[in-house]
């Protein structure tokens, strides 16, 4: 495993402390909060990423009633304020062999980001010269910068940011445009439907 090999998964963010025995409110980072509630130990990484994240205990966690998208944590040894209020900022991770598994199709963001986009062609020629015809070769496109979720309003499908170079280019994440994901070798073919790129 190389060092640009993500090693951890970023599940919440401290926000403040909480209460009066050392609670900390967090933000939820992840799709599957309900998870972290069955935890025994987290991993704590210093905002600054000074230091490899450290591990540790929980006494207790419960998804916050009050506040939407929040969850508390109780780590262990931790019992004030003053205590609680050091770990504001602190990402709260889990190793990577504990990320949950999709099914098939769906994909976590920080796998897409970074991934480079080929076109091919929308359909195969009618006459192919030789099997290696550069007409047939996918263009690169550009790499994924992230990816937009519509809202809880408006349903729809997920779009991929991708940085090309004349700018910025949604792609929406749909099997029929997206015909081809392969995370390992970080690529994503597409066959952009006509006017696509007009509509950007």
């Amino acid at each position: 495993m190389n060092s640009d090999t993500p090693r951890w998964v970023l599940v919440a963010r401290v926000l403040r402390a909480r209460g009066n025995k050392g609670e900390v409110a967090a933000e939820i980072l992840t799709d599957f909060p309900e998870r972290l509630i069955k935890l025994q130990e987290v991993f704590l990484g210093d905002p600054h990423g000074k230091a490899e994240p450290r591990r540790v205990r929980l006494k207790s966690c419960w998804l916050s009633q009050n506040h939407h998208g929040q969850i508390v944590f109780h780590f262990e040894g931790v019992s004030s304020i003053s205590e609680a209020e050091k770990f504001r900022g602190y990402e709260v991770l889990l190793p990577l062999e504990q990320r949950v598994i999709l099914p098939a199709g769906q994909y976590f963001v920080s796998d897409l980001v970074g991934c480079s986009v080929f076109e091919t062609s929308a359909s195969p020629p009618v006459v192919a010269s030789s099997p290696c015809s550069l007409g047939e070769a996918p263009a690169l496109l550009g790499t994924v910068r992230d990816v937009q979720f519509p809202g809880e309003e408006m349903a729809g499908t997920p779009l991929l940011e991708v940085d090309t170079s004349q700018g910025e280019l949604l792609i929406p994440l749909a099997v029929d445009i997206c015909t081809k994901i392969d995370l390992l070798a970080r690529r994503i073919d597409v066959a952009l439907p006509e006017g696509l790129r007009h509509l950007n």
